[in-house]
């Protein structure tokens, strides 16, 4: 992991064509923006973590009788 120090303004780039800007710190909370392409996925980590699970879940069905109609 890389730690990396920013002010308010600030930014950094990552991968040439994602933009992360520090736009406001206010007590322990930092407000944060970010400027990527729109095929670019963004997500908080936890709405990432949950949509990995819901697709873990969704491939692990193991009743695939039901597809079978569509062929």
């Amino acid at each position: 992991m890389l730690a990396l120090t920013r002010k308010k303004g600030e930014s950094l780039v990552i991968n040439n064509n994602i933009e992360v800007t520090i736009l406001d710190i206010r007590g322990d909370q930092v407000k944060i923006g970010i400027a990527a392409p729109k095929e670019v996925p963004v997500y908080r980590k936890e709405v990432y973590q949950q949509i990995q699970e819901e697709n873990k879940a969704t491939m692990n069905v193991g009743d695939v009788s039901a597809l079978s109609g569509l062929f």
